[in-house]
């Protein structure tokens, strides 16, 4: 199932203990009933707002569920806008041409032609990322053409396509062997049969309807309907909902908020096909993110943990293996299976602690006043007896803050905790003030919206008063002439 949005570097203060600044932009997750969101080529679009100091601003705003940067996708649209129906059919237009040229069928009737040319008949054209029936040659001449794909390629389309590049709408990082190697022969140790891949752009030209659904996973938007949504629920359903495991590795730069809810609503189709005596149990899944995000996917699935597996990539720069110290990959495995249930790798540098009974990596020394395996990136940390928590080796603790930071920090910076009411143990977005605050804001909206629309009454009818004095000095300065020329 393929998502849009990629987005890695410079996100671990999003999931880090301090804030990202004294303003922001969240996105709006409510359990109220809302209107449907107005559509952009990736979706159904979320609402955002910004924030400021914990005060969130008058007006809120639909923008792309899938991609941060305008120039990818440029919609944007005030909650409380109202569009003509000339430019709701030009945004309707606009949605329709951004699809992809090929239906999920015409792929699938493609793939079906394709498999059956003889293998000196069987072509991809590595610069339109295309596989190629004869008819397609003429158009391709001119472009790389790789021939005898076999159909052990095809069952392997990443070492045919080319990963994207754009990190802020859809670059692809690819797992290294060794991740794959492990990843794969986990899920068979622990006995699943069928895996919903939730993040795979760009297969669909690869694979069957009932094996693949153009989805985005920031809104949960399948783009060929109900009938893609049935394969999913099917897929998820079949055997009673036994032997099958969600497995996503979304991009980072994406909000986690509206990540969770779409997992969410796919967990509840799992278990949809479970009789009443599992209602308890739980879909299993592996979400693939990095170790500062623990937090944030944590409040939203407390049974999550996160394994000290660190997951490499082959064509990223920083996130390989080998590397040392704060150079190692900080992308980890959080899970709902019990990590007792998961063995790590001894001959990569995995332990088992018989104390936490999980596996962890060699530096993560068991601490006795935590009584946990508490390093979450690899290295050894040390336990602060103020904090009365184990942090990163580099920090100290700051008498002037009251807790560990950097030596060079700012006092002065950003504090942890929640905007709303002050608290150190929650951040603004989980304070169970919030739903106060949000009531008083719209409030605030509400007196604001009325106090504009009264401005505007009252600055047309001025304009229509000076209108009429404008006129009626006209006509005089008319009557004037004509007088004195008569």
């Amino acid at each position: 199932m393929a998502s849009l949005r990629e987005r890695l570097g410079t996100v671990e203060a999003e999931g880090s203990s301090g804030r990202q600044g004294n303003s922001g932009v969240e996105v709006v997750v409510s359990s109220d009933p809302a209107p449907p969101a107005p559509l952009c080529p990736h979706g159904p679009t979320l609402l955002f707002v910004k924030v400021n100091q914990g005060k969130e601003e008058t007006r809120r705003f639909y923008a792309c569920s899938a991609c941060r940067d305008r120039k990818d996708c440029n919609f944007f649209q005030w909650e409380d806008e109202k569009l003509s129906g000339a430019r709701l059919a030009a945004r309707e237009a606009h949605n329709r041409r951004c699809q992809p040229p090929l239906s999920r069928s015409q792929c699938v009737e493609r793939y079906l032609k394709f498999i059956e040319l003889p293998l000196s008949q069987r072509k991809f054209c590595q610069r339109c990322q295309q596989l190629l029936l004869p008819d397609d040659e003429e158009k391709h001449r001119k472009h790389q053409i790789v021939g005898d794909i076999s159909i052990t390629q095809l069952k392997r389309p990443s070492q045919l396509l080319y990963p994207l590049e754009n990190k802020k709408t859809n670059a692809q990082y690819l797992f290294a062997d060794r991740s794959c190697l492990f990843l794969v022969d986990l899920l068979s140790t622990l006995g699943f049969r069928r895996v919903l891949c939730v993040g795979t752009p760009r297969y669909s030209q690869f694979y069957m309807e009932d094996s693949f659904c153009h989805y985005n996973m920031f809104n949960h938007h399948f783009f060929d309907g109900k009938a893609a949504l049935e394969v999913c629920r099917t897929f998820l359903q079949k055997d009673k909902g036994e032997g099958v495991i969600m497995v996503t590795d979304p991009p980072f730069g994406g909000l986690v908020e509206p990540l969770a809810v779409t997992f969410k609503k796919l967990i509840a189709m799992w278990k949809e096909g479970q009789s009443q005596d599992n209602s308890h149990k739980e879909l299993p899944i592996f979400w693939i993110f990095p170790y500062f995000f623990e937090s944030r996917i944590c409040q939203f699935f407390p049974s999550f943990c996160m394994l000290d597996y660190q997951v490499d990539y082959d064509n990223h720069a920083l996130y390989k293996h080998g590397k040392t110290g704060r150079k190692q990959s900080p992308v980890r495995i959080f899970t709902n299976i019990p990590p007792n249930k998961i063995i790590l790798p001894i001959e990569e540098g995995y332990r088992f602690c018989p104390l936490c009974q999980r596996y962890v990596s060699l530096e993560n020394q068991h601490c006795e006043h935590c009584n946990s395996c508490t390093s979450k990136d690899g290295r050894k940390w040390s336990h602060c007896f103020l904090c009365k928590k184990c942090v990163k080796p580099s920090w100290i603790h700051c008498n002037i803050c009251n807790h560990c930071a950097l030596p060079d920090h700012s006092c002065n910076g950003p504090k942890d905790g929640c905007f709303i009411c002050g608290e150190l143990d929650h951040k603004r977005s989980t304070c169970p003030n919030i739903f106060t605050s949000k009531k008083v804001n719209k409030a605030v909206r509400k007196q604001k919206q009325r106090k504009s629309n009264k401005m505007k009454m009252e600055t047309t009818k001025g304009q229509s008063m000076n209108h009429t004095t404008v006129t009626g000095k006209k006509k005089r300065r008319e009557r004037a002439h004509q007088y004195l020329c008569s």
